[in-house]
C-alpha cells in the first residue's frame, strides 16, 4: 500500500514544493500544465501506477482538476480500483464508501474551481478585446515572412545568420528552406 502524491501547477516556472511539503510519500507525480482537462502526462502516469490499497494525496481539489466532470470521474475511477483519494487543504478523503456530505463538498468545491477558471478566461478575453481596441494587442507572435527568409538565404546568408537577422528560430529557417 503506497501513499502517492500528485502535484500540479499551471506553468513551468511555478514552484510545486509547497503543495505536499512535510508529507511522507512513496512517490510523487508532478504536472506543470493546465488543469482544464485530464490529458496530463503525470496524471496519466499516476493512474497507471497506483494499485488497490494505495492512497493518492493531492494538495487541493483544484490541483486535481479545474473541470467538475473530470474531477468526479477521476475520483470515482480511483475509488472503483480500490484507490483512496485525499485532498489535504479541504480535509476530504474518498475511499469509495458512501459519504453524502463529502460527495456534496467535492461537487460544490469542484464547481467553484471550474467557475473560477471560467471567470479568469472571461477576464482574459475582455482584456485582450480592450487591448485590441486600444491598438496595443496584435495577437500572438508575428508570423514568419517566408519570402524574407528565402531572400536572406538566396543572398548567401547561412541558416543561422538568416535566423539571427530576421529574429526567428533556426528551425523556422530550415522549414522554409525545405519547402523552397
Amino acid at each position: 500500500m503506497a501513499t502517492v502524491g500528485y502535484v500540479r501547477v499551471s506553468t513551468v516556472d511555478q514552484n510545486t514544493e509547497r503543495q505536499l511539503d512535510g508529507l511522507t510519500l512513496d512517490k510523487v507525480f508532478e504536472d506543470k500544465c493546465s488543469g482544464k482537462d485530464a490529458h496530463r502526462p503525470a496524471l496519466q502516469a499516476l493512474i497507471e501506477y497506483v494499485r488497490e490499497g494505495d492512497t493518492v494525496v493531492v494538495h487541493d481539489i483544484s490541483r486535481m482538476a479545474r473541470n467538475l466532470e473530470d474531477l468526479l470521474s477521476l475520483v470515482k475511477a480511483f475509488n472503483k480500483r480500490g484507490v483512496a483519494v485525499r485532498f489535504n487543504k479541504e480535509g476530504l478523503s474518498f475511499t469509495g464508501e458512501a459519504n453524502p456530505m463529502q460527495e456534496l463538498m467535492l461537487s460544490m468545491l469542484g464547481a467553484v474551481y471550474q467557475f473560477e477558471r471560467s471567470m479568469m478566461l472571461e477576464r482574459q478575453r475582455e482584456g485582450i478585446q480592450q487591448a485590441k481596441q486600444a491598438g496595443k494587442y496584435r495577437g500572438g507572435r508575428p508570423r514568419v515572412d517566408a519570402e524574407a527568409i528565402k531572400a536572406a538565404l538566396d543572398s548567401g546568408l547561412s541558416i543561422r545568420k538568416a535566423a539571427e537577422a530576421l529574429g526567428v528560430g533556426i528551425s523556422t529557417v530550415q522549414r522554409v528552406k525545405a519547402t523552397a
